[in-house]
């Protein structure tokens, strides 16, 4: 059965059936956010402005502009906006003249006369992802007041700093080596203080809101999704800080290497799935130990009674300890590519121990890479294990190093535990 074009031209087409399909979307959206601001008005007992069928009305618009335009003049789209512009500056000033000052309301009717034009040209998914932003944004005014009604000005202090260094600084420096042992990258090394001092502002703030108990532990638990290593920094310096978070803090720190564990597999699965045969069940019995451990000391906090309001935060960002952190990290880069240029391939067992001293992402992808081609399986798997476990050893010093007497003594139980299932399965690949 031939389609019915409703539009067709060089560059946009459209049939009667997307236009249908598009037309609900477009409907879909000005009802989802009209019911939102309808149902804020009703408990705010304020006089509404926009509801449900205004909404409506204002997505069709947009919707029904965009095609006029493609069949007449773009200035169709152009005056439909202009028009709704002109209806929300009136309204606004009415607004302003009751006293009543505020124009979420105003800036939503205007952006959902854009969705409408946007539905129409087929941008479904972008369109339905800027509505649900729309929505969630519209629906949490009151928990964002109560948020901002609760930060304090260090607070508000640390977060500018931190904008100033990932969003003024950061993309500034290069990205390329600029020694002569092109080793070291300014946006690589970069990249690790943001991570480092973002990471303790999160959880900063997530202890602050959410408590410490939930607040570490999903910091813990996101952080292991980046580098279990950065992890293990940031809340041992965290414990010796506030020793009162040890055990919070050993939590997410074991929380975190069982996520990295998690990426381990998931690398290998991507680059050389084959790889992942012999090497699943130590790793498994690895995450197990992880898991296990990660989750036996959570209980036993929760058995310890506590008051959150009676632990003090520590400071929301600490740049002097992520700018020390991404110099470690910058000479550590320096050893591993002494390392790799001295033993070579024939030494991968000595480079893989050497590179898991930041983490073990990278060494896991070129590892894998390699299996089956210049390395064997075999060889290729115990290397892959020998830096986790080395890696393991890593995290136990900084912990030591950097962590409280309390934390030392949960992470040398956990981590112990860890290594421990890594030997067990370096003996399980090699019998």
């Amino acid at each position: 059965m031939e389609e019915t074009f409703i539009i067709q031209t060089d560059t946009f087409q459209l049939t009667q059936w997307e236009f249908f399909v598009r037309m609900l979307v477009a409907c879909g959206i000005g009802f989802v956010i009209g019911l939102e601001r309808e149902h804020s008005y009703i408990r705010s007992k304020e006089e509404i402005f926009a509801g449900v069928r205004t909404f409506v009305f204002v997505v069709l618009l947009g919707f029904l502009s965009t095609l006029l335009s493609f069949i007449f003049n773009d200035w169709v789209l152009i005056a439909g906006f202009l028009g709704v512009i002109a209806m929300v500056g009136i309204s606004y000033w009415i607004s302003g003249h009751k006293g009543q000052i505020g124009g979420t309301t105003e800036f939503a009717i205007l952006l959902s006369f854009l969705l409408g034009a946007t539905t129409l040209l087929g941008h479904l998914e972008a369109s339905l992802a800027l509505t649900v932003i729309m929505v969630v944004l519209l629906s949490v005014k009151v928990t964002l007041r109560s948020i901002i009604d609760r930060i304090t000005q260090d607070e508000m202090y640390a977060f500018i700093q931190f904008v100033v260094l990932a969003l003024l600084l950061f993309p500034f420096l290069p990205n390329r080596t600029i020694d002569p042992w092109e080793i070291f990258n300014p946006r690589e090394v970069g990249w690790v203080i943001v991570l480092t001092s973002g990471l303790g502002f999160v959880g900063y703030m997530l202890m602050k809101f959410l408590g410490s108990d939930k607040g570490i532990l999903l910091t813990g638990i996101v952080g292991g999704l980046v580098s279990s290593t950065v992890v293990t920094w940031v809340f041992s310096k965290k414990s010796k800080e506030v020793p009162e978070l040890s055990l919070n803090s050993a939590v997410a720190i074991l929380a975190a290497s069982t996520i990295m564990i998690v990426r381990v597999m998931v690398w290998i699965t991507i680059f050389k799935p084959p790889l992942l045969g012999d090497l699943f069940l130590p790793l498994l019995i690895m995450l197990l130990a992880g898991l296990g451990t990660a989750i036996y000391f959570h209980y036993k906090h929760e058995k310890i009674d506590h008051d959150d309001e009676d632990i003090p935060l520590g400071e929301p960002l600490n740049l002097r300890e992520a700018i020390f952190f991404g110099v470690m990290y910058t000479a550590i880069l320096f050893i591993v590519s002494y390392a790799n240029e001295q033993f070579g391939s024939k030494g991968i067992y000595i480079s893989s121990a050497i590179a898991s001293l930041t983490d073990i992402d990278a060494i896991s992808i070129s590892v894998s890479k390699l299996a089956g081609d210049t390395i064997d399986f075999l060889t290729a798997q115990n290397a892959i294990l020998l830096a986790t476990l080395c890696n393991t050893i890593i995290k136990i010093g900084i912990a030591v190093w950097a962590g409280s007497k309390s934390l030392r003594r949960y992470i040398l139980i956990g981590y112990g535990i860890i290594f421990i299932a890594g030997i067990i399965g370096f003996f399980i690949i090699n019998s």
